[in-house]
């Protein structure tokens, strides 16, 4: 995994150079996926070039001072951006049309998150890398346009275990580590949300069987959140045009 790893680091650095960007934008949440994507940046392109973001959205003040830990250890610029006021008016604004669902008003802090990330990052002449990893991917435990969008993904095929061993490797701090995986839209860790363990998804990817309740909870997660790992269908049909005769 340590070789994977540092393929991985490598990919980071060309990926950057060949989209002629000037560094990467991370929103740092304080979580150990973050905090790994983020200490891989360092090492790839030098600190100077990562920039890390927190956004508090009426969060947890102790996920902030994560944030802030992982930052100053890697020694990176860190940006706070309060998006509490601007959720908060967005939320009342939309509901004055239609009562938004729980999971909706979830959703919009994600996304106002990314929007928040690409302004930054448009700005500085930056690229958003994310911080998305296979486990979450697979059974769709991901925002649509909120924290699955971004520009490129190191993680992105990486189980949650071997995040936190690459994690290790680079010098993550323990504490953020051993931290139980949440993502901070609510008062339930991710395995409390989706009843189900990580450990039980990646027994899912890397052999296909584990225990048989889990086993039907995460083919069945896997089959409705289809499309948010797929590319937005266009209906297409015949065309002349310059580019198709």
């Amino acid at each position: 995994m340590i070789e994977e790893a540092n393929n991985a680091i490598q990919w980071i650095k060309k990926y950057v150079e060949n989209a002629g960007a000037k560094g990467v934008v991370i929103g740092n949440s304080g979580g150990k996926d973050s905090a790994t994507v983020l200490a891989m940046a360092v090492k790839a392109l030098g600190k100077e070039k990562v920039v890390a973001v927190s956004m508090p959205c009426y969060s947890k003040k102790a996920d902030f001072e994560d944030a802030k830990l992982v930052a100053n250890k890697f020694g990176v610029e860190h940006i706070t951006v309060d998006l509490s006021s601007c959720y908060k008016k967005m939320e009342d604004e939309i509901q004055k049309n239609i009562q938004l669902s729980k999971e909706a008003t979830i959703n919009i802090k994600p996304r106002l998150r990314m929007t928040t990330l690409y302004g930054i990052a448009q700005t500085m002449d930056y690229l958003v890398i994310g911080t998305g990893n296979l486990c979450e991917s697979m059974v769709g435990y991901t925002t649509k346009w909120g924290d699955s969008a971004y520009d490129f993904n190191p993680i992105g095929n990486f189980t949650v275990e071997e995040v936190l061993e690459i994690g290790k490797y680079l010098g993550v701090p323990e504490k953020i580590l051993k931290k139980a995986p949440s993502d901070g839209l609510g008062d339930q860790t991710d395995e409390e949300k989706m009843g189900i363990t990580y450990k039980q998804i990646t027994q899912m990817i890397e052999t296909g069987n584990t225990e048989e309740q889990a086993k039907r909870k995460i083919l069945d997660m896997f089959q409705k959140s289809k499309h948010k790992r797929e590319p937005a269908p266009i209906y297409k049909f015949k065309r002349k045009n310059l580019l198709n005769k």
